[in-house]
């Protein structure tokens, strides 16, 4: 009796680590799927969205209808070394560990591939386990993809509101117009956004988001090479 319920235990075991072996491999599979232009990834939060019956707004398009502006301030506000590094910025990644351990408060060192994985694979809140798995998930992502293709899921996965997902969604929502004609303004009080789309609401922005927004407007005016991987 007793070696039979070890037996029965180190089977669920092994059940256990093989779903789990699984479920780690599958992100893997699906960013290869990805870099396919004809595939159009979802991200966990619109699963969600459907999951619990409230729908989502996201309307795909390809990067060449998005607003040039809209690439230029998402990217010099959330990832300024995107052309540079291979998905994961170990330069500001150390600075905020070394920060961290001398007491000062956290900040995020998301690169636009770890936001992307993370959009599409994982979860939000901030946690050891989640950025331990979206660390090589971005390494992944950034050497199968290519840039324009990043930052194209990117555009078309991140949340601007509730069930507001996606550069056209949030163009046609906030702003009435296509993702295509948005203006420097607009396009940075987008960028301006993405840190909490639900309580930053571009299309009504108070003071300080405007603050914020005229800064990475004048960033992006100034972007040059940062951004020659994308507009050569």
């Amino acid at each position: 009796m007793h070696r039979s319920r070890e037996l029965s235990l180190a089977r669920f075991l092994r059940r256990l680590v093989l779903i789990g072996l699984v479920a780690l491999a599958v992100p893997y599979v699906l960013i290869l799927a990805y870099a396919s232009p004809v595939v159009h990834p979802v991200s966990t939060l619109m699963l969600a969205d459907l999951v619990t019956l409230k729908g989502y707004d996201r309307r795909w398009v390809s990067l060449d209808d998005i607003s040039p502006n809209l690439v230029r301030s998402v990217m010099m506000s959330e990832d300024g070394q995107f052309c540079r590094h291979g998905g994961v910025d170990w330069g500001e990644m150390k600075a905020v560990v070394q920060g961290a351990l001398e007491g000062e408060t956290t900040r995020g060192a998301s690169t636009i591939p770890m936001q992307t994985v993370k959009n599409l694979f994982l979860w939000n809140g901030r946690s050891f386990v989640r950025k331990a798995l979206e660390m090589p998930l971005a390494i992944a992502a950034d050497f199968v993809w290519s840039k324009p293709r990043t930052m194209e899921i990117y555009l078309n996965v991140a949340e601007w509101g509730p069930g507001i997902y996606g550069a056209e969604a949030a163009a046609q929502h906030h702003f009435g117009v296509p993702a295509g004609e948005l203006t420097r303004g607009q396009a940075a009080l987008l960028a301006a956004a993405l840190p909490n789309p639900i309580t930053r609401v571009a299309g009504k922005p108070g003071p300080g988001m405007r603050r914020i927004a005229g800064v990475v407007e004048r960033r992006a005016r100034n972007a040059g090479d940062y951004i020659t991987c994308i507009y050569e």
